[in-house]
């Protein structure tokens, strides 16, 4: 049975991507309230067994941590994944934010859109979902660094991805990365267009 490890995913309660269908699904996050299979700081990943995972999924985590703490968990990527594997990596778009405060002539406090979860400020999307940080009083909900689809290629570059395919939408970036080419089972999976 193929292998995910969700990165930051919070709790098993929050669906996977339908990609991960009759996977075996492994938790791990830094907040043991959610329960996790793991739990460890993602810049820890390089501690844990090497080559283990089919894939690593992390949506909406890269950007809590420092860019140069986002290299580490980019490195553990690279170390816990199979050679055959990928990462699905999901972050806001910041070019897109950005953009749309200009065009809606939006303050830090407006309202930027309408989750399930409630409204999300300007400022949550900058700094982190401040509803969250501020009941949960812990600050590793903040957000530290940001990405335009530009510089998340280019991480993702150096960490050792040469493979990478990204989409924006809805002010968000998806990427799927390859250590190396991808596989015909992954391109069919994946639906990624013939390089």
């Amino acid at each position: 049975m193929r292998k995910v490890l969700n990165v930051g995913g919070n709790s098993k309660a929050i669906a996977l991507p339908p990609q991960y269908e009759g996977w075996d699904h492994v938790l791990l996050d830094i907040d043991p309230i959610g329960c996790p299979d793991v739990v460890c700081d993602a810049r820890e990943l390089i501690t844990l067994p090497e080559s283990v995972y089919d894939s690593v999924y992390c949506s909406h985590n890269l950007e809590h941590y420092y860019h140069h703490d986002a290299k580490k968990v980019l490195a553990g990527f690279i170390h816990v994944l199979k050679e055959d594997g990928f990462v699905f990596i999901r972050v806001p778009d910041m070019k897109s934010v950005m953009k749309t405060v200009v065009e809606k002539d939006l303050d830090i406090d407006d309202v930027l859109y309408q989750s399930p979860s409630g409204p999300i400020l300007v400022r949550d999307v900058f700094y982190g979902w401040g509803t969250k940080i501020e009941q949960s009083g812990c600050d590793f909900f903040a957000h530290k660094t940001g990405f335009t689809q530009k510089s998340l290629i280019s991480i993702l570059n150096m960490a050792g991805f040469p493979w990478v395919f990204t989409g924006i939408g809805n002010l968000e970036i998806s990427a799927l990365a390859f250590k190396n080419k991808p596989s015909d089972y992954a391109m069919k999976l994946l639906q990624l267009p013939q390089a």
